[in-house]
This record gives structure tokens, C-alpha cells and sequence, in this order.
């Protein structure tokens, strides 16, 4: 009996241990004013696969809730995640200054941005509740206007919201700038039941030293070059404030609670930050996106060039600095799967990295239709489907339409919400064309024919940027 509970114990820590490693801990709903911070702390929330960003909502607060819609749906659409929902809050009064730093800090292409046809949060909010079955944490980087009202006008904020996380200086400081955006918000939210934790930034203590800026611009991702870009920039430069740590301090909280200090009080938690030479450690781990271990077998996925066969050796660095690790390793492990390197392999994966990307997502956590059918080589974009996305037919998460004439498009959908990716045309007709031509000329039995389709899967993966070769319908 004794060595069945041990044996259980040992079984359920492995479970624990080994869980899905997509599952993120934290969904949550961002609420923001788009203060420098909040760009810092939106970017670090995106960055790790242990954070799913649902939403995100603007209200007055350091911007008014216009130029901060413009200013979100940029930085979004710079990180390709379209399909995130933003919406704004028009009931919060509070007349915002506009702070300069905030104000004429560019987010992204703005220009191609309008916040006329926004949303209403509350709306925003009440799709994700009723799509969402996970328990959220809404997190409010500037007042908590948003939350009172959703709170006040959706039944399900009570029971889907297990917490909210706010940036603030304290639970009743009044002098607090996020305190007093909504101090009735504030009184309304503190006396709800919902469990509310207050997470301070580090003063006047400078977070974003000489080294962990240098740290920052090595790292090969969207969101490291973002928080770059802004902490080199002349306006930062200019204000003490871009340095520290506010805003941005609650992504590290979320990741790592254990290097605050907690106070407990019967309103909530409030929670400062220790050891900053670990906070900063932490930032580096968020911004890489090493949060949770991502694969199932090997602790790690290798980098190194002269790990793989001459062919592909060359390209290996410039791949996976062009477009990351997670398409290299879907690649990878497609195109083992699949027996040899294949162009339309290649198209599979890049297309479902797109659209894991477009919800910003991670695997199985959508439905996917392709209408590649099944007959090579265009069926053959349904094995890198399978692997960039976690859709497969065992998971019951992937179909395949087999339909005259097959096309190298597949359908998309989360939450309700429905895409199609469709390789380009041109692109298409390229691809296939080639393939005739060697088959013509060498025949499928010929190693010079397998040889030369595996050229050019190098080429089309090294020269082909999934950001450039699809169009995107929403359906």
C-alpha cells in the first residue's frame, strides 16, 4: 500500500511537472492609458507563452483613450497580432494631460490606424468572457475605470475575473496618479470581493541599466527590438522615468511573484520589488519567451549551424533570426516528419505561424480547415500545418477538404472569430511550376529530382517571409 502512494505522489508530480506546456498560467485582459510603461509592459506581456493577451482596452489616463487606441492597434499590428480585439472606454471622465513623453513617443505606423470605428471595451470584454472558459486576470495598468464598469455591467465579470492586477502605489493612495483617474472606480473594485493585487514599480531606482539594455538588443524578437528601440531613443533618453520600472513591473510579477515583497491587508495584496539584479535576469527571460519549457522531449531545441547537414547549414542563423524559433523548430521537425524537405512542408508551417501569430496564440488552441486535399505535393502543406499550429487529426483540431481544385489555403478559428491564409498567387504558381518542370525533366524516381525540390525548399524557407506571402481574409 505504501509503495501505491509513492508511486502515486511520484505520478502526480510528473503530471504537474509535465503538464501541456502551451496551457499558459495566465489569461488575462489588458487595460492600459498608454503611458512609455505600459508599451514596455504590453510588449513583455506578449513576448512569453506563459501570458495570453484576450484583449486589451484604452481609457484616459496619461493619453486620452483615442490617441491611446492608435497607439495600441500600432504596436499590435508591428507585432502582427491583428487579431488581438482593442477597445475603448468612453465612460471614464477623467480629463487626460497628455504627458509629452507619452504623447509624441510612435508606437508604430500610426498613420495607418483609426480610432473612429473602435469598439466599446465593455463590449470587447463581454465576448471574451462568454468565448474564454479559462479564469482571467484583468490587468489595469492605469486606473480602474474599466474594471468598475464591467464589474457594474457583465454578470460574468464575477465569476470568470479571478483577480485584478493593478499598477498603482498603493490600495488607497490618493495621491497615487492611477488612483486618482477614477477614485470612485477604485472604491467600487476594492469593495467587489474580487481579490485585487496592487503591484509597485521600483521609484526612483533605475531598472534598465547600461547592461540589461545591451542584454535586451541581443535578444532576436519583435518585442526585445520594441523596448529597444524606445529605451535608445532620444525622447527616453531625455526622462529618468523611461528607466525605471513601473508599469512594466506587473509582467514580472505575473512570471515571478516570488521577487516582490507581499503585504497582505484585508482589502488585497500589495507587492513591491526585491532583488532588482534578479527582476533583471527575469526581464531577459520574459522578453526571450523562455517562461515555460516548450518542447516534450528535448530540454532544448540546438542553434548551432554545424548541427545540421551541409545543405542547410548556412542558412541556419539567418532563418532563425528572420523569423524565430518557433518557426525554425516547427520546420524542423515538419519536414523530419514529412521525410524530406518540402516547399509546400514549408508554406504549411509558415502559414500556421501566421496565424498563431494573427490571435496570438499558442498550439491547440484553434480549429483549422485546409484545403490542400490530399494528394502531393500540395497536400504536403498539411504536415507543416499540423506541426506550427498543434492542430492535428489526433487532437480532432484539423480537417481537410478534399475539393477540386486543392488550394494552399486553410481556415482559422478562435474564439468565434474566423480567418482564411491563402498563399498569394503569384507565389503559388511559382512553387508549382518548378516542381513540374523538375518532375518533367527528372521524374519523380530520379535523386537529382529530390535533390533539387530540396534546394529550393532552402531557398523558399530562407527567402520567403510569411508576413509578405499570404492574404488574410477575415471571415
Amino acid at each position: 500500500m505504501k509503495r501505491i502512494i509513492i508511486l502515486l505522489l511520484t505520478l502526480s508530480f510528473a503530471v504537474t511537472a509535465f503538464s501541456h506546456p502551451w496551457k499558459p498560467r495566465h489569461y488575462i485582459i489588458v487595460d492600459t492609458d498608454a503611458g512609455t510603461d505600459d508599451m514596455k509592459a504590453i510588449s513583455m506581456l506578449l513576448a512569453s507563452p506563459d501570458i495570453r493577451v484576450l484583449a486589451i482596452s484604452v481609457s484616459h489616463g496619461a493619453l486620452n483613450a483615442n490617441t491611446a487606441y492608435i497607439k495600441v492597434k500600432s504596436l499590435l499590428n508591428g507585432f502582427y497580432h491583428e487579431g488581438i480585439p482593442v477597445g475603448i472606454n468612453t465612460s471614464c471622465k477623467f480629463r487626460s494631460p497628455d504627458l509629452p513623453l507619452a504623447l509624441n513617443y510612435v508606437w508604430g505606423d500610426e498613420n495607418q490606424v483609426s480610432g473612429d470605428m473602435a469598439p466599446e471595451s465593455i463590449d470587447v470584454i463581454r465576448e471574451i468572457l462568454s468565448s474564454e472558459n479559462n479564469k482571467i486576470s484583468m490587468v489595469c495598468l492605469g486606473g480602474l475605470s474599466t474594471a468598475a464598469a464591467a464589474f457594474e455591467e457583465i454578470p460574468q465579470f464575477r465569476q470568470k475575473v479571478k483577480g485584478i492586477i493593478w499598477s498603482a502605489d498603493g490600495l488607497n493612495d490618493k495621491k497615487g496618479f492611477n488612483y486618482n483617474i477614477d477614485a470612485q472606480a477604485v472604491s467600487k473594485i476594492i469593495g467587489s470581493g474580487i481579490r485585487v493585487t496592487v503591484v509597485k514599480g521600483t521609484g526612483d531606482i533605475i531598472l534598465y541599466d547600461a547592461g540589461l539594455n545591451n542584454n535586451i538588443s541581443l535578444i532576436h524578437s519583435a518585442y526585445a527590438k520594441r523596448v529597444t528601440e524606445f529605451l535608445t531613443s532620444e525622447k527616453a533618453k531625455k526622462h529618468n522615468f523611461s528607466y525605471a520600472m513601473t508599469d512594466d513591473a506587473v509582467p514580472v510579477y505575473l512570471h515571478y511573484p516570488q521577487l516582490f515583497n507581499a503585504d497582505t491587508t484585508a482589502q488585497g495584496i500589495v507587492a513591491s520589488p526585491g532583488d532588482i539584479s534578479l527582476i533583471r535576469e527575469k526581464v531577459l527571460l520574459i522578453l526571450k519567451g523562455e517562461t515555460v519549457e516548450r518542447n516534450q522531449v528535448i530540454k532544448e531545441f540546438p542553434q548551432t549551424p554545424s548541427f545540421y547537414f551541409a545543405d542547410i547549414e548556412p542558412s541556419v542563423t539567418d532563418i532563425i533570426n528572420k523569423y524565430g524559433m518557433d518557426e525554425w523548430v516547427s520546420g524542423v521537425i515538419a519536414n523530419e516528419l514529412h521525410r524530406h524537405l518540402g516547399v509546400f512542408a514549408i508554406i504549411g508551417v509558415k502559414m500556421g505561424i501566421r496565424a498563431r501569430e494573427y490571435f496570438n496564440t499558442g498550439v491547440d488552441e484553434f480549429m483549422v480547415t485546409s484545403s490542400a486535399g490530399s494528394i502531393p505535393p500540395m497536400s504536403c502543406m498539411n504536415d507543416g500545418l499540423q506541426v506550427s499550429t498543434g492542430a492535428t487529426p489526433g487532437h480532432g483540431l484539423l480537417t481537410v477538404k478534399n475539393e477540386s481544385p486543392a488550394l494552399p489555403s486553410a481556415e482559422f478559428i478562435y474564439m468565434n472569430r474566423k480567418i482564411r491564409l491563402t498563399l498569394k498567387p503569384e507565389i503559388a504558381s511559382l512553387i508549382s511550376n518548378e516542381l513540374k518542370e523538375i518532375n518533367f525533366i527528372y521524374g519523380l524516381d530520379s535523386d537529382i529530382y529530390w535533390e533539387l525540390v530540396r534546394k529550393n525548399s532552402i531557398k523558399y524557407w530562407l527567402n520567403l517571409d510569411r508576413h509578405d506571402i499570404f492574404v488574410i481574409e477575415r471571415l
